[in-house]
């Protein structure tokens, strides 16, 4: 479950290169925040602790601009290619109770049977779930699994609260017997 972090931001009015590039002289990064029918609100946070909360995924923030306090998500970060300097983040407003479509990363666990290799096909796993209890990942178990043991989405079991949204069908894990030396003879043989 992610919990919210703190963060303060300070309204802006200069826009442009220029205004931004000033800002991220002075150790802030520009923002804007949108959602639930209201104006987007552009603003700047300190860069520091922004790098931080965003090195997790789906990162909740509990954001307090001019005294009041909104809860919102991590959207968007916009980095530099080259010097990975955060250059805008888009965040969206989100409410209690509600639901939010994230990506989540998903973990193989356990050891197949021996002499087998689990291959992950799928890296993450697009779910709905409840704002306020985003998982950090979903852990898919490989133990014991024997050779042609296919793991769809499906099959992946969710945390409370979240649905699927990716194709059941879709290929996550598939446990295969390692090809030998053998079998790419017989292979160039063949050919």
């Amino acid at each position: 479950m992610t919990e919210a972090n703190a963060l303060v931001g300070t309204p802006r009015d200069n826009f442009g290169k220029g205004a931004a590039r000033k800002l991220r002289a002075a150790g802030q990064t520009p923002a804007v925040i949108y959602g639930h029918g209201t104006e987007p609100v552009h603003l700047s946070v300190e860069t520091h602790p922004l790098s931080l909360i965003i090195r997790q995924a789906n990162a909740l923030i509990n954001l307090e601009l001019e005294g009041k306090k909104t809860l919102v998500l991590v959207k968007d970060v916009q980095k530099d290619p080259v010097r990975q300097i955060i250059e805008h983040i888009d965040l969206v407003i989100v409410k209690k109770g509600e639901t939010v479509e994230v990506e989540i990363p998903v973990h193989v666990v356990g050891e197949p049977f021996s002499g087998t290799n689990a291959l992950q096909e799928l890296n993450t796993l697009r779910l709905s779930a409840p704002a306020t209890s985003i998982p950090e990942n979903v852990e898919v178990s490989v133990e014991g699994l024997v050779a042609g043991t296919q793991i769809l989405a499906g099959a992946v079991e969710l945390p409370k609260g979240a649905s699927l949204l990716d194709a059941p069908e879709q290929l996550v894990v598939h446990v295969v017997a390692p090809r030998g030396p053998k079998d790419e003879e017989g292979e160039a043989a063949a050919e």
